[in-house]
Formats: C-alpha cells, sequence, structure tokens
C-alpha cells in the first residue's frame, strides 16, 4: 500500500481521538472525523484526512474508513485495535478503537492540532447517540444532502461546511476581489 500524507494524517487522528475521548466506538470516531475534516475545510478550504463523508441514516459515514475497519490495511492493523465490547448491560455492542502506537504529532499542522484539541475536549465524555444528534441539526452538512435533498448514503459535499449566508459572503468577496484585479489590469 502507498502511504501518503492524508493516510498518516488518517491514522494519528483515528489514535488520537481514541486516546483522547472516552467511548470511542466507530459512530463517535466516525463523527469526529467528519467534524474535524468539515470544520477544517470551512476554515482552510481543504479537509485533514482527505476522505469522502456519505449521508447515512444515522450521520455522516465515511464509507472507505467504515469497510477498512473489517480488513484493516497493514498500516492500519499496525497502529489501531479494533474489538468488540458489551455496552447497555450486555444488550448491545460496540467496536471500541484503541491505539497501538503513540499518537504523531508532525503530521499536522498548529491550525489541525488545535481542532483535533477542540473537538476531543467538546465530545470528550459523549456517547455515540449524542454524536449522531450533532451531526444531524438542522442545515449542517448531512441534513441538507440526507433530509433537505433526500439523497440518502450520497455523497456529502464539503462546499456545504459553508452555511449558506457564508458562502453568499465569501462569493461577494472573490467578486470584490476580481473587480480589483479588473482595475489594475
Amino acid at each position: 500500500m502507498l502511504i501518503h500524507r492524508e493516510r498518516e494524517k488518517l491514522i494519528n487522528a483515528v489514535i488520537y481521538f481514541a486516546s483522547h475521548t472516552k467511548y470511542c466506538g466507530k459512530v463517535k470516531l466516525f463523527k469526529l472525523l467528519y467534524f474535524l475534516d468539515f470544520e477544517h475545510y470551512k476554515i482552510t478550504g481543504r479537509s485533514v484526512t482527505g476522505m469522502d463523508y456519505f449521508a447515512w441514516k444515522m450521520g455522516p459515514v465515511p464509507v472507505e474508513l467504515d469497510e477498512e475497519i473489517d480488513a484493516p490495511e497493514p498500516d492500519m492493523a499496525d497502529s489501531v485495535e479494533y474489538s468488540t465490547i458489551p455496552i447497555r448491560g450486555g444488550q448491545q455492542t460496540m467496536l471500541e478503537i484503541k491505539g497501538k502506537k503513540s499518537f504523531d504529532p508532525k503530521h499536522f499542522s498548529r491550525r489541525e492540532l488545535q481542532l483535533m484539541d477542540k473537538l476531543a475536549a467538546e465530545y470528550r465524555d459523549k456517547q455515540s447517540d449524542d454524536m449522531i444528534e450533532a451531526t444531524h441539526l438542522e442545515n449542517l452538512p448531512w441534513d441538507q444532502v440526507y433530509n433537505k435533498q433526500g439523497r440518502i448514503r450520497e455523497l456529502i459535499p464539503y462546499e456545504l461546511a459553508f452555511r449558506k449566508q457564508e458562502a453568499e459572503q465569501m462569493q461577494a468577496v472573490s467578486s470584490d476581489h476580481m473587480d480589483v484585479v479588473r482595475n489594475l489590469i
């Protein structure tokens, strides 16, 4: 498998969230990664992990990672441990995620590290139901695709990280910028 920068970031983000939050199962991890990628995109115009997210019933899902959990690539298997544990009095199970290696911050910018810290602190004690609720808030990207557009299990475009008003403001700024450039020419 070809190792690239985004892959190293993904593996280390999984390790980070698994070690800095409680109850870090698959659902919680997926939502934390979604928040990380979409919040970072909103600030910089690029995601952290490079993953795509799809609008499933329980919220945004990085399908590629979801599929890999069942058969991890060697680099993921060497870095992350997945185990099934009983929850809710043994009535259900949860896929618990733990890092086998230590988190390596060298793969991240200061902004990315600060965002991971913020998300881990905000959702440290939250459980999967709380995470699902947080991603289902009205007008957030998942809601736009799943509820408003009725596009079930379809790609959630990163551009939806910008709320309508923010997108309009950015277009206005971009338009003003182009006017300035045209006047200089």
